[in-house]
């Protein structure tokens, strides 16, 4: 196809997923089979190329084989519970939390104590049921209130569950949206009464920079391709992101997904990806673009 086909330089893994790759990677070759509590990346071509040097994910810790003496901690984290159990089972802990998910984890639990003192609400801006916010809810013991959206942080004041007559604090999942989260926080601003908000900028800063160079990216070309996986929330916000500024945006998994259909003659082609997705990827998306 006769068309110019450019990669997002800023696309491709973040430093908590190169390190808990390179983790996995290093231990295999040197020890042999891995298992990672829960999908190191939420990339299914990347997930299959590791399941072949001999990495596998369990859903839980009690679904380990008996054998099993080792586990790793992907970057997303865990509640302390995870740690608790896998202390009482004796098992060997790979710890590749990503450092700014730990500084957060740390954090959420400090102010929940002092919040919990002073009868306050914590409040965590995230995607529900996500293996982040399952850890960053942990350091709360299970008590904070999660909020997807707006109309989610609407509903949760309307039925009487932030008292904003006391302290309120509120987080963000390091990966979310920041502009939506700074609507959701102006927002929870304009409804508190005797009670004090403070808002945490917790998102990464990694994933908060893309989003300008990222929409100058996707304006700038004829036509965006995505690769992610999924499940990846953070590929999601991202290509949200591109189809907001260019509706020629397409997303998919892998190179066999591309539609011969969706170019012209000529295009500009723009390839990008998450923070989950590898760079080898975006490079055989470009190779398939070039020989359509």
């Amino acid at each position: 196809m006769n068309c110019q086909v450019d990669i997002d330089e800023a696309s491709g893994f973040c430093a908590g997923v190169i390190k808990a790759i390179s983790t996995a990677e290093k231990y295999l070759s040197e020890n042999g089979p891995l298992y990672s509590l829960g999908a190191i990346v939420h990339n299914d071509e990347e997930l299959s190329r590791l399941a072949d040097l001999g990495l596998r994910s369990v859903d839980a810790l009690s679904s380990l084989p008996a054998e099993v003496k080792t586990v790793l901690i992907r970057a997303h984290g865990e509640p302390p519970a995870t740690y608790q159990e896998a202390q009482h089972r004796q098992l060997q802990v790979i710890d590749c939390t990503c450092p700014v998910v730990i500084r957060l984890q740390k954090l959420i639990r400090e102010r929940f104590l002092y919040l919990q003192a002073h009868e306050g609400c914590l409040i965590i801006f995230g995607k529900k049921g996500h293996a982040e916010v399952l850890g960053l809810q942990g350091q709360t013991d299970g008590s904070a209130l999660i909020v997807e959206n707006l109309e989610q942080l609407q509903a949760e004041l309307e039925a009487g569950r932030i008292n904003v007559d006391k302290a309120v604090e509120i987080f963000s999942q390091t990966t979310k949206n920041p502009v939506e989260y700074r609507s959701v926080c102006d927002y929870l601003s304009a409804q508190m009464k005797k009670g004090v908000l403070k808002v945490h900028d917790t998102i990464c800063r990694q994933v908060s920079s893309r989003h300008k160079s990222l929409s100058d990216f996707a304006i700038s070309h004829d036509i965006i391709i995505f690769a992610s996986g999924k499940s990846s929330s953070n590929g999601k916000v991202l290509y949200d992101l591109c189809k907001k500024h260019n509706v020629r945006s397409f997303a998919i998994e892998a190179a066999s997904q591309l539609e011969k259909e969706w170019f012209r003659e000529g295009d500009k082609v723009g390839v990008c990806g998450a923070t989950s997705t590898p760079k080898w990827l975006l490079e055989q998306i470009k190779d398939a673009i070039l020989t359509m």
